[in-house]
């Protein structure tokens, strides 16, 4: 029973008659934003002294050394005008506050010189080095395709990712943005190999997982040859699983560039990737799926000579075809 029926059903008053309406009243709700007057909630919170730092690098990391510089001469004139002999007396009080604070000098002059000596490295933007693509298989519905793309619209436009790789089932049913060129055809991305992909420990290592990896500076990984098909100069890569048949590889033209809310967001839109490819890969031929894209092509042309049609051939004569 519907909440409205129930409400109607059950007499506000029962020692009202029934002949006797009750008077209606109408109800109004009045919603106005006066925004003329700006943003009147909470802000946030200012740090005043990390932005004095930032703002101040330089003088900031000079300053143990002036601070251990004025303490050293303070010491040593303090000690040329009390009269106290140039010697170090063990016995004297004065000499021992001395040394320690000669002490105290040095160091700070020392931690004021490694501080300027180590800088961290400023990280940019690299452009990748490669050639633009957008790969889809054709035999892919409509509403995959679309989503696929979808989703490389949103994670490109939010976050640092410039390549984006999906295999599904055996199948790279996307690359799309940055690939790196193709030796043997020059101006054409490298084609995906999803076989070689799959047989590797990253793809492997993932599924098997089941959860994201991040690999922040991709050039201190020595797994980076199993993703050939990337720019050469792609400085992060995160690998996303697609429930337990696939893989979604983004490329970043940033070092570390990939935040927490992205990864997160990555996780997200990888979920929904799964849930869109487990429903809708069903309509892809079985011949793809199984002897993979270089023999599902051998067997297109073997249709055109002999005119049969893809869902007629039996296992037996796939298997001869392939031998």
């Amino acid at each position: 029973m519907e909440a409205g029926n129930l409400l109607r059903s059950v007499p506000l008053n029962p020692h009202i008659p029934s002949g006797h309406r009750l008077p209606t009243f109408r109800q109004f709700v009045r919603v106005s934003a006066n925004l003329q007057g700006g943003y009147k909630g909470p802000r946030p919170k200012r740090e005043l002294i990390a932005e004095l730092v930032s703002n101040n690098d330089d003088a900031v990391r000079s300053m143990p050394i002036y601070v251990g510089g004025i303490s050293l001469f303070a010491v040593l004139f303090n000690r040329t005008i009390s009269g106290i002999a140039p010697v170090a007396d063990a016995s004297s009080s004065q000499s021992r506050a001395d040394l320690l604070t000669i002490g105290l000098a040095v160091t700070n002059i020392l931690a004021g010189l490694v501080w300027l000596s180590i800088r961290p490295k400023s990280i940019s933007v690299v452009p990748p080095r490669g050639v633009e693509c957008e790969r889809i298989p054709s035999n892919i519905p409509d509403l995959v395709a679309s989503e696929l793309i979808w989703a490389w619209e949103s994670l490109s436009a939010t976050t640092c990712s410039r390549s984006l790789v999906i295999v599904y089932d055996g199948i790279c049913v996307l690359q799309i943005g940055y690939a790196s060129a193709s030796s043997s055809n020059e101006g054409e991305p490298l084609v995906v190999d999803a076989d070689k992909l799959m047989q590797g420990s990253i793809y492997q290592g993932v599924v098997k997982s089941g959860s994201q990896s991040y690999l922040a500076n991709l050039s201190l990984y020595p797994g980076k040859s199993e993703l050939p098909f990337l720019p050469s100069n792609t400085q992060a890569v995160i690998l996303q699983p697609l429930g337990d048949k696939g893989i979604a590889i983004l490329g970043g033209d940033t070092i570390r560039g990939f935040t927490a809310s992205d990864q997160a967001w990555i996780t997200l839109i990888g979920e929904k990737l799964d849930a869109t490819l487990s429903k809708h890969m069903t309509s892809i031929p079985l011949a793809m799926k199984l002897i993979g894209k270089k023999i599902y092509y051998m067997v297109i042309v073997l249709q055109l000579f002999k005119d049969l049609p893809m869902n007629s051939y039996p296992s037996t004569w796939m298997k001869n075809t392939i031998n």
